[in-house]
């Protein structure tokens, strides 16, 4: 008689948002391939599809959880601190559910929660389940949040809107200036300082992964295990150890078409990620030096980024003049397969953690637009740490785009960051390869489960 081997089950809690679904998927992918079965726990404004990719997946939605008009009343901020408050008691409930399905109690290995999801704890804490931190942003981001949940709240408030102060570098955070600070561009500072003492704190969890390399962030690393005074995993880029895609709005490939006629490494990629939003000006004057250029480009617009407008209705004529030249507009772009064309020579992004590590993950330099939060620190260190980006601050000028399209695709300054961003690449894929610094740190994730488990 054929015996049955239950697989140890792993919950995952993502946050309702692209660029966390996207790497605790690829994490479930991950361990997946590990021998788990796992378990997403969504909100209800958190579709996440049950695509082919994750046919072996089990989804569940945590009851009485916030509606998607919430997030649009209160904002990000806000809305999470509230989302936290109102999903504790529901997520007890569903993984009490959850652990009655089960045969064992133990056939669950442990909660993996997204830092801002720490409602989660708790209820793995009541079941007297393992739970485990997951970091979607880099380690860097989290020692500033750290830093930042410490400081006192009058005096960082008086620093922070002094202008003599922010081009200083914070103590302690080099090579970080005030400015580079992962502060919200989407509430007050006392919402931001409020939510970083939350997730900074790691409570009754037993280690924190983080979606990251050594040899990008060896000292931060360090840092974090040594405050946290538990096990720190960093076992990224995720995107290379388990490709899963995840993408909550619908990708238009007809761009690939289009890059199939382009020159190699002429094109420069445009997007400016899931939540930023750009004022018609500003729009205008990225066209206007995109055009000055003369070097064709991908740009992804997404629909509602551009406030009071659908999507470019709003735009003046002289816009669809700019770009009808040599630009192509999509509403959302399959990024992992435009950033590894051989037409892509650079990517002006917004410097989130995802688009960051799937970037250098190609060896592609990057003009660096940071919007908010740890995209900050992550537009500072692609400038001054690893030197494959350029950063454009304060307002948007035409001239100012020009000179950073042409530097990053024909100037020999270009040149230079590619190579930079070519060596780290290699290091990134050695990494997540067997024996690698990422790919060990997972194997050393996995044993401590079934440690845990086995006692």
């Amino acid at each position: 008689m054929e015996v049955k081997v239950v697989k140890k089950r792993i919950v995952l809690v993502p946050v309702p948002a692209q660029g966390h679904v996207t790497p605790i998927m690829q994490l479930g992918k991950a361990l997946d391939l590990k021998g788990f079965s796992i378990t997403v726990v969504q909100t209800q404004n958190n579709r996440v599809s049950s695509s082919k990719d994750f046919s072996d997946f089990q989804f569940l939605t945590i009851p009485d959880s916030l509606p998607e008009s919430d997030l649009k009343t209160l904002g990000p901020l806000k809305f999470m601190i509230k989302l936290n408050q109102t999903c504790e008691a529901s997520f007890k409930q569903c993984l009490g559910q959850l652990l009655k399905e089960q045969s064992n109690a133990h056939d669950i290995a442990c909660v993996v929660y997204d830092e801002y999801m720490y409602f989660s704890e708790a209820a793995a804490k009541e079941f007297q389940l393992p739970s485990v931190v997951f970091s979607t942003t880099n380690a860097t981001a989290f020692v500033c949040r750290s830093v930042i949940a410490k400081v006192n709240a009058e005096k960082f408030s008086i620093d922070m809107k002094d202008p003599k102060i922010q081009d200083k570098v914070f103590p302690g955070l080099h090579p970080l200036r005030y400015k580079d600070l992962p502060t919200s561009a989407f509430g007050p500072l006392e919402s931001t300082l409020k939510i970083y003492i939350e997730t900074v704190n790691v409570r009754t969890s037993s280690a924190v992964i983080i979606n990251s390399a050594s040899c990008l962030e060896r000292l931060s690393l360090a840092r974090l295990q040594q405050e946290l005074q538990v096990p720190v995993y960093p076992i990224g880029p995720l995107h290379i150890a388990a490709s899963a895609p995840s993408s909550l709005l619908e990708e238009d490939r007809s761009c690939i078409e289009w890059l199939n006629k382009q020159k190699p490494s002429s094109v420069i990629y445009i997007s400016l990620g899931s939540l930023a939003l750009m004022e018609t000006k500003d729009v205008l004057e990225m066209a206007r030096g995109l055009s000055n250029s003369n070097q064709p480009f991908l740009w992804v617009i997404r629909p509602g980024s551009i406030p009071a407008s659908e999507w470019t209705e709003s735009l003046p004529e002289e816009f669809s003049k700019l770009v009808s030249e040599r630009g192509y507009i999509v509403k959302w772009a399959p990024q992992m397969e435009v950033l590894k064309h051989p037409a892509v020579g650079g990517f002006w992004s917004h410097c989130g953690w995802n688009s960051t590590l799937e970037s250098i993950g190609e060896g592609v330099p990057m003009i660096c637009r940071p919007f908010t939060g740890d995209q900050r620190v992550n537009a500072r260190y692609l400038e001054s740490v690893w030197r494959i980006g350029v950063q454009l601050e304060g307002e948007l000028e035409k001239r100012t785009v020009e000179r950073a399209v042409k530097s990053l695709l024909v100037d020999e300054e270009g040149a230079e960051m590619r190579k930079r961003a070519i060596d780290l690449k290699e290091k990134l894929e050695a990494s997540a390869r067997s024996g690698g610094s990422s790919c060990s740190s997972l194997e050393y994730f996995v044993n401590s489960l079934k440690m845990k488990n086995s006692i």
